[in-house]
């Protein structure tokens, strides 16, 4: 709804956007900087994501909460929670353990990569190390060094044995019940 609504008074009302645009003018100048972090999860929330740019360098371990944009080095562990996506920038070099629920490659990672949910590595994106998530996929010029667990865990072999173990119980005690049954 707010996507629809945004557009109308926009395109609609020339004196709204007459006054609008000396304030959305300021910002553009900061508008470039956010731009790639929301060109590059454009699904996954309307919030502006936390930006690490790229003069700058950060040794340690980061967590948060929010969608994060690195276009730096980070170097240590890098944990996001909840719904939280990751995106490295073009210029981003992470030399970490990462952890989010989505992560973006556009840039270098070297570590363990653990997407909840899926990572992406586009053309640019260079992943040397382990990568594991349900969904995983790679643009055509991306590199990937390293070991991959890509899909949900299998159950289906647990619930075999589990169905066997059942299946011979069952037969244990309907031998169990005919053995009671004969001595009654």
């Amino acid at each position: 709804m707010w996507k629809k609504d945004d557009p109308k008074p926009e395109g609609v009302s020339g004196n709204s956007v007459a006054s609008a645009t000396p304030t959305l003018a300021q910002p553009s100048s900061s508008a470039p900087v956010t731009a790639p972090a929301l060109s590059g999860t454009p699904a996954s929330s309307s919030r502006a994501a936390a930006c690490i740019s790229q003069g700058i360098r950060i040794k340690g371990e980061v967590t948060g909460s929010e969608d994060l944009f690195v276009d730096g080095v980070v170097e240590g562990k890098l944990s996001l929670t909840t719904n939280s996506c990751l995106t490295v920038g073009p210029n981003g070099h992470v030399k970490a353990d990462v952890q989010a629920r989505e992560i973006i490659v556009r840039g270098k990672i070297e570590g363990k990569v653990t997407g909840r949910d899926k990572v992406q590595l586009w053309s640019t994106g260079q992943v040397t190390g382990e990568v594991q998530t349900d969904r995983l996929a790679i643009e055509d010029g991306a590199l990937l060094r390293g070991r991959v667990e890509a899909g949900k865990p299998l159950n289906k072999v647990p619930e075999i044995k589990a169905s066997a173990a059942t299946a011979t119980g069952k037969s244990s005690d309907s031998a169990s019940l005919s053995s009671g049954t004969a001595a009654d």
